[in-house]
């Protein structure tokens, strides 16, 4: 099949193209969403977590005495969740920048469930072809992604790859389990009418914005550079309007449930008169996610 887009194309404003861009391939990439100011003060907010074991309450604890700082990151793949514990990663979540995107390829009122902020030193897997509508369910479909690179994402150090235009038919694919010694042990997408080849790099400076569709095909692979981190923070959002059918462990219709543990980042939200409820908590993946031992 022949990709919408063999190149990447970067914007430097939420304008028209970069509108019809998300719309067409699935996806977008926003140069300098983040100043690099803002993405040292994330890094640096990233290693005061991982010192502190992912407890950065108590400012003087450090988990890792006598480890070089480089040691200690190298200890960590993903760290879920770090806008519970860090004032920092909470208002990037809410960065008028990022904002302004979502607002415009998902409409007023945005609500967030998600943070994820990996590390990725050299040698750390990827993860093989998936979709995070699988993972995220929403009635509407309007589960976006947003990737910020937090060093210069390369082919090199694992950047993510993407599928253009593979979210258009709204259609979640099967997945299987896979041994491929680049990936994490999560499971893999199969099924779908792209190879490979048609995969783009989404290859992209420190402080850009990759914005993508819950449905699109995406994956990454291992960092093989001799050195260096592939650093990204990434959230996850959604249409304030639908409800949240996730992580329901409550017994009730799936169709019914929402999922309350969120933050709201633009608009209103309908479904208010529900309250708020703290379910997710913080902590770190393993190298090789699924307890599975290459």
């Amino acid at each position: 099949m022949t990709t919408a887009v063999q190149t990447l194309v970067m914007h430097d404003s939420v304008d028209e193209a970069f509108v019809a861009q998300y719309a067409r391939d699935g996806f977008a990439v926003l140069r300098g969403a983040l100043t690099p100011a803002e993405v040292a003060e994330v890094n640096s907010e990233a290693l005061r977590i991982c010192r502190a074991g992912l407890n950065p309450s108590d400012e003087a604890l450090d988990a890792h005495p006598g480890q070089s700082d480089a040691d200690v990151l190298r200890q960590y793949l993903c760290i879920h969740h770090p806008h519970k514990i860090s004032e920092v990663a909470r208002q990037i979540m809410r960065h008028p920048r990022i904002v302004d995107g979502l607002t415009r390829v998902i409409g007023p009122n945005v609500k967030a469930m998600q943070s994820m902020l990996f590390i990725k030193s050299e040698g750390k897997p990827g993860q093989a072809w998936h979709q995070d509508e699988h993972f995220i369910p929403t009635r509407d479909r309007s589960l976006a992604g947003v990737w910020i690179a937090l060093d210069d994402a390369t082919t090199e150090n694992g950047c993510l790859w993407v599928l253009p235009g593979s979210h258009a038919r709204g259609v979640l694919y099967p997945d299987r389990e896979q041994t491929d010694e680049r990936f994490d042990c999560t499971d893999e997408a199969y099924g779908f009418p792209y190879t490979d080849d048609d995969a783009v790099p989404v290859e992209v400076p420190a402080g850009a914005a990759l914005f993508f569709n819950g449905y699109l095909l995406h994956r990454s692979l291992e960092n093989s550079g001799k050195h260096g981190y592939r650093r990204a923070l990434v959230n996850h959002y959604m249409s304030a309007e639908s409800l949240l059918p996730w992580q329901n462990s409550e017994g009730r219709y799936f169709a019914e449930y929402d999922f309350r543990d969120i933050v709201m980042v633009a608009g209103e939200d309908p479904y208010a008169y529900k309250g708020l409820r703290d379910l997710s908590v913080p902590g770190s993946r393993a190298d090789k996610s699924g307890g599975c031992d290459r």
